[in-house]
């Protein structure tokens, strides 16, 4: 009778905590080689304290951890690095003023005794790794590059290192479904050859597509693990949540929409031309398309964040002139960026500061000075509204959970009293619980006569939460769909690059 081999990893009975919270009380999971395993639970489950044990930033209080079988102790990133174990965090921590190349290669670079590392030989090394992820020259400052652009350099950082464990903690939140794809090829690949992969998503699709097994955490705790073919997405989340989630995504509107709230017509910039679209009462709006197909640059262009935008704006059917961001803030046009911890929120100042960014006129007492009541009465007012969790207005933004974060950074947009916000990405990194409750508040802010138009990279979201999408493609609104038509194959056959000439294989798609 033959013996299993010992599992790659093994993690029993891990304890963690940070004061007087418990961050894990039952820290346990099981990674075979040749799989891919995925990691779920809401922020605050304990899943990015478990990892962090296992990659040596954190030491576990009490429990074990076993490689091949072997009891090993790992207290530091290098001695993870020298087990074979690679972390692309979901946090990028990239040098913004050197190369690709050097970024990808700064492992090799730190170890190396020699004096000068880089040249054409650095460049073309790194660029057969990007190669199979998307088209990156590794000459660029990686500083100069988009939030998705930096998470595919991430990744392929990872994949230099000779790892046998490779953990991915959310690394398809900034890229769209054809980049998301292209990595789950590489995954299987790997996985084929042996290496093992923890990988962490709050995307039930992705888990079920791509997934050996799952576990569950929450509250710090082991709640399950099954292998996905025997389990349905429903259980992991009832899992996750501890509670039935019976819809992540609030009806849709039914009946006629209402008049116009925002009209733009022939918006053209350096990264797009010709944009026309409208958006109406009720309705939320979707944008979808791969990156750097312009989603986001439209949004930007229209709130004048970016570039030098030339076209018509009306609101309510009256022109109006935007010269910058200021001027649309008056307006109450609004925008939630994408990179909520870079350009959304103040991370170190209060949640009542961050609410109150906007516009301190709204909380200014006598002589413009800003009242501390005024401004903790306005966050409170807001907070409540949106189901803020946090023990006080005054602590920082960054002791708040990833969903809570959004909310904070919705909640400054909403304390100007918005006509028409753009929201970027709105639940990127955010688990399935606070998902589900960020979408419910959109549906409310439609309902009550906001302007809400959306630009996700998940496509389940796009058709689950928008009434109807607009798919950019090279720049250009290559069509629309809504009803039955919205479906991912519709969404991917126009947002494919040369989508405009073959347009009419999806017949009354075209603006």
């Amino acid at each position: 009778m033959t013996t299993a081999p010992p599992p790659l990893l093994e993690l029993a009975d891990i304890a963690k905590s940070f004061g007087a919270v418990r961050a894990l009380r039952n820290g346990r999971f099981e990674l075979r080689a040749g799989e891919i395993h995925a990691l779920a639970g809401e922020n605050g489950a304990g899943k990015s304290t478990l990892m962090n044990i296992i990659d040596g930033i954190l030491q576990p209080d009490s429990g074990s951890i076993h490689i091949d079988g072997q009891p090993v102790r790992i207290d530091s990133p290098a001695t993870a690095q020298g087990l074979g174990i690679g972390f692309v965090h979901q946090e990028i921590a990239l040098c913004a003023d050197i190369s690709v190349a050097e970024n990808i290669f700064m492992a090799e670079t730190a170890q190396s005794r020699r004096r000068l590392m880089g040249g054409a030989d650095l460049i073309a090394r790194a660029a057969k790794v990007l190669a199979p992820l998307a088209a990156i020259d590794p000459r660029l400052p990686a500083g100069s590059l988009s939030i998705s652009q930096q998470q595919l350099v991430e990744i392929a950082k990872a994949l230099t290192l000779d790892c046998r464990i490779l953990i991915l903690d959310e690394p398809t939140a900034a890229l769209t479904g054809h980049e998301a794809q292209k990595l789950f090829g590489i995954m299987r690949n790997l996985a084929a050859r042996g290496m093992g992969i923890i990988y962490i998503s709050h995307r039930m699709a992705e888990i079920f597509q791509n997934c050996d097994r799952v576990t569950v955490m929450r509250d710090g705790q082991h709640i399950r693990t099954d292998r996905t073919r025997d389990i349905t997405p429903a259980d992991v989340v009832n899992a996750m949540v501890g509670r039935q989630i019976d819809a992540l995504y609030p009806a849709k509107l039914t009946g006629q929409r209402g008049p116009e709230i925002l009209s733009v017509t022939k918006l053209t910039d350096r990264r797009y031309q010709d944009v026309s679209f409208a958006l109406h009462r009720g309705e939320i709006l979707g944008f979808a398309g791969l990156i750097g197909a312009g989603r986001s640059e439209i949004a930007r262009g229209v709130t004048r964040l970016e570039g030098k935008a030339r076209g018509e704006v009306r609101l309510y059917g009256e022109a109006v002139t935007l010269r910058d961001y200021a001027d649309c803030i008056a307006k109450g046009i609004v925008y939630l960026s994408e990179d909520r911890k870079g350009d959304g929120l103040f991370l170190d100042l209060s949640i009542a500061a961050n609410i109150a960014a906007l516009d301190l006129s709204r909380i200014a007492g006598r002589g413009g000075v800003i009242d501390p009541a005024r401004e903790t009465e306005q966050a409170q007012r807001i907070g409540t509204s949106l189901k803020l969790k946090a023990a006080s207005m005054a602590h920082p933004v960054v002791s708040l959970s990833g969903g809570n974060q959004q909310k904070v950074a919705l909640a400054k947009l909403l304390a100007v009293e918005p006509k028409v916000i753009f929201l970027d990405e709105p639940t990127r990194g955010v688990d399935v619980g606070a998902k589900a409750e960020i979408h419910g508040i959109l549906r409310g802010l439609a309902h009550s006569g906001v302007g809400v138009a959306v630009i996700s990279s998940e496509m389940p979201e796009l058709i689950g939460l928008c009434d109807r999408v607009l798919v950019v493609s090279e720049g250009r609104i290559a069509g629309e769909l809504s009803g039955a038509d919205l479906t991912e194959t519709n969404i991917m056959t126009l947002a494919a690059p040369g989508a405009l000439s073959g347009a009419m294989a999806l017949s009354g798609t075209l603006p």
